[in-house]
């Protein structure tokens, strides 16, 4: 007996919305047109996409936003000093312990970034599972209580209508004595004026 809203938001569409805002801090660009462009793809506006990226998404991919900075702030510097790039390149390896032998640091950050929010995204899942399970629990618990007070009703409805029949009864029973009474006073009254 559940419903969900005509334009809930699924999850393959939160997915979307992140790619494309995290494609965008990568490459410089704002959130805005990050989400006028899902809006587009997703026949929404870019204020819903702006709305749900700040009240739920975004949440849930905070190491992705913090690692897509990062690769922005290295793509500007290679623009800018391409020695300086390797420099950059040489100091993160040494922080995170990784060879410069092959330049895919970006890379590996990215597949860490993407394991990230995969655990992220199956943490939300099962809590989704979670509450989506106690809202089942209250339906049922309602539905019951539902049902209860439907018999409850129907049983006094039942009830009220033995005591109308039982009113009307009695009502018919003292018509009847009123009426002997009555023809019993006028037999009295014959027997006394003959």
């Amino acid at each position: 007996m559940s419903s969900t809203r005509q334009d809930a938001w699924s999850q393959d569409e939160d997915v979307l919305l992140a790619e494309v805002v995290l494609r965008q801090i990568r490459g410089g660009g704002t959130q805005l047109q990050a989400f006028e462009e899902v809006g587009k793809k997703l026949s929404r506006t870019g204020a819903a996409c702006g709305f749900r990226w700040n009240s739920y998404v975004r949440k849930q991919y905070k190491k992705a936003i913090d690692v897509a900075k990062k690769q922005r702030k290295e793509l500007k510097n290679r623009k800018k000093d391409p020695e300086l790039t390797s420099l950059v390149v040489e100091e993160v390896a040494k922080d995170k312990h990784v060879s410069t032998s092959h330049p895919q640091l970006s890379f590996n950050e990215i597949v860490e970034s993407l394991k990230s929010v995969f655990e992220q995204a199956e943490n939300a899942n099962s809590a989704e599972k979670n509450s989506l399970s106690q809202y089942e629990g209250k339906i049922i618990s309602l539905e019951k209580q539902t049902f209860y007070l439907a018999a409850e009703n129907e049983r006094l409805l039942k009830e009220i209508q033995t005591l109308e029949q039982d009113y009307k009864a009695l009502v018919e029973i003292m018509e009847k004595a009123r009426k002997m009474v009555v023809l019993k006073t006028d037999d009295r009254e014959k027997n006394v004026r003959v």
